[in-house]
C-alpha cells in the first residue's frame, strides 16, 4: 500500500512537471531556494571567487537542464564517433550515477567493462572511448589523461552544471518535453533556469522517430551570431542483441522472426515512454511495458517474473542484464539522425579554432 501511494504520489508529480498543478505551487517555495543557490554557484564563478580547472586539451561539456534522461548517451555515442572519424582521440568523463565511487576516480575502456563498475551509462560509453568516473569531473579528467596519454578532446558526460571543470563547447540536450512547466526543482523539472539554455553553443532537440522535423527558429545575439545553433535529432533502431547468446538481426527481421509471440518491454531510463514510442513506430508489438526507474540495478529475479515470451529493453538496461542466463532477453540499440548534415563538422572546426593553453 505505501508503495502504491509513493508511485501514484510520483506520478502526479511528474504530470504537474510538465503542465503545473497545486502540488508543484506547494511546492514552488523550495524552487526559490534552488534558484538561490544556482545563482549563488554561477556568480562565484563569474565573478572570479572560483576558478575552473583548465585541462591540457578541450573539453565538450553535454548536459541538459532538465532533470532526468533527455538522449545525451546515444547523443555522446554519435559525437564520439563523429570526432575519431575526424582525427581526433576522444576520452569521457562522467560522475558514475548509482556507483559508490570512493575516493579515487574508477577508469576503464572496452566491450568487457562491467556495469557494477562503472555504472550503466559510462559502461557503455566505455565501449567507444577511454572513460573515468568520478563526482570531482575535473578529477576524473585528470585520471583519463593520465591513464589514456593519446586523448586530444574530453566529452564530460552530463556536466553542464559542474561549473569547477572548464570547458571550450556546452551542447544542451532537451527532449520533447522541453522545459516542462518551467519551474526549477523540485517544483517543476528544471535543474537551472531555462534562460541557461541561452548560453550554451548547441541545443540538440531529440524528438520522436515518427514526428516530422520542424525548422528550427533562428536565434540571434546582438552581434548577429547565431546561439545556441539548434540542432534536431531522432534515434532511430540500428540492430536487436541476443543478450545471452550476442546474436544480432536487423529490426525488421527481427519483427518477422518473433511475430506472435508475446513481448514485454521494459526501460529504466530516465523518460521510458520515449523507448515503447520507438518500438511503435519501428512496428513491433508489445503485450506489455514495464517502467523502472533511472539507472534501475536489475534482479534475476525481477526479470524472471516477467511473463512474456521474450523480454526487450534498452542498450543501458541490457548493459547490467548481460551477465543473466535469461534466454528471452534482446536489447534494441539505437543510433541518432541529425537535421543538420554538417553539425559535427561544425564542433571539429570550433575545436580546431581553439587557443593553446
Amino acid at each position: 500500500m505505501v508503495l502504491k501511494k509513493k508511485s501514484a504520489l510520483t506520478d502526479t508529480l511528474l504530470r504537474q512537471w510538465q503542465s503545473g498543478g497545486p502540488l508543484s505551487n506547494m511546492l514552488l517555495p523550495l524552487s526559490w531556494v534552488t534558484r538561490l543557490a544556482v545563482a549563488i554557484r554561477t556568480g562565484l564563478y563569474r565573478h572570479g571567487l572560483k576558478k575552473p580547472n583548465r585541462l591540457p586539451v578541450p573539453v565538450i561539456v553535454v548536459g541538459n537542464i532538465f532533470v532526468g534522461g533527455t538522449g545525451k548517451t546515444p547523443f555522446v555515442l554519435s559525437l564520439i564517433a563523429a570526432l575519431r572519424q575526424r582525427g581526433w582521440h576522444p576520452g569521457v568523463v562522467s560522475r558514475g550515477y548509482g556507483i559508490n565511487v570512493g575516493a579515487e576516480p574508477r577508469h576503464g575502456y572496452g566491450a568487457q567493462v562491467d556495469a557494477a563498475y562503472l555504472g550503466d551509462e559510462p559502461s557503455m560509453l566505455a565501449r567507444a572511448a577511454p572513460v573515468a568516473i568520478h563526482p570531482d569531473r575535473a578529477r576524473a579528467a585528470r585520471c583519463l589523461l593520465q591513464q589514456y596519454p593519446d586523448t586530444t578532446v574530453i566529452i564530460a558526460d552530463d556536466g553542464l552544471q559542474h561549473l569547477a571543470l572548464g570547458r571550450d563547447i556546452e551542447i544542451a540536450v532537451q527532449d520533447s518535453r522541453g522545459i516542462g512547466n518551467g519551474r526549477l526543482l523540485p517544483a517543476g523539472p528544471l535543474r537551472e533556469p531555462a534562460t541557461r539554455l541561452a548560453s550554451v553553443d548547441y541545443l540538440v532537440i531529440n524528438i520522436p522517430a515518427d514526428e516530422p522535423v520542424a525548422k528550427q527558429p533562428d536565434k540571434t545575439d546582438r552581434n548577429g551570431q547565431r546561439k545556441p545553433r539548434q540542432v534536431t535529432m531522432q534515434l532511430h533502431p540500428t540492430r536487436m542483441v541476443h543478450l545471452r547468446s550476442g546474436q544480432s538481426m536487423p529490426p525488421a527481421q527481427w519483427t518477422t522472426t518473433h511475430q506472435g509471440q508475446r513481448i514485454a518491454a521494459i526501460a529504466g531510463i530516465g523518460h521510458p515512454p520515449r523507448f515503447f514510442r520507438t518500438l511503435a513506430h519501428a512496428g513491433i508489438v508489445v503485450h506489455q511495458t514495464i517502467a523502472f526507474p533511472d539507472h534501475h540495478a536489475y534482479s534475476e529475479a525481477e526479470i524472471e517474473a516477467i511473463d512474456a515470451d521474450v523480454v526487450l529493453m534498452t542498450a543501458k538496461d541490457a548493459a547490467k542484464c548481460e551477465a543473466m542466463q535469461d534466454e528471452r532477453l534482446w536489447s534494441m540499440e539505437v543510433a541518432p539522425r541529425f537535421s543538420d548534415a554538417v553539425f559535427f563538422d561544425r564542433i571539429t572546426e570550433q575545436l580546431k579554432s581553439l587557443p593553446v593553453y
